[in-house]
């Protein structure tokens, strides 16, 4: 099971948004929901990885325990930060942030 905490929700939001407001590109809120859905997609899935890893990067340790990176284009690649319940196999999302943000 994947549970999002409200600031991994608000993530997923603040995402939304500044792909709505890029002042680099327009895009239509189709092409913006659809992007933010496929990110939804791929964590959905980490519950039934088998390799959960650690967080390399400090910033992403103030978040959780393990770290999963979901390369979205050669350009940007997303880290989903979170606690993982091996016993009862819960994945506990608490942050979503993108590389451009992770800089050590």
């Amino acid at each position: 099971m994947v549970v999002y905490s409200q600031a991994a929700k608000q993530d997923l939001i603040d995402i939304l948004f500044g792909l709505l407001t890029w002042e680099k590109h327009e895009l239509n809120l189709a092409h913006c929901e659809k992007y933010v859905d496929d990110i939804v997609d791929i964590i959905d899935t980490i519950d039934k990885r088998i390799i959960h890893r650690n967080c390399q990067f400090d910033i992403h340790k103030k978040f959780g325990d393990k770290s999963f990176s979901y390369k979205r284009n050669d350009r940007t690649q997303w880290y989903v930060i979170y606690n993982w319940d091996k016993y009862n196999q819960i994945a506990y999302i608490n942050k979503i942030i993108s590389n451009h943000l992770t800089k050590e």
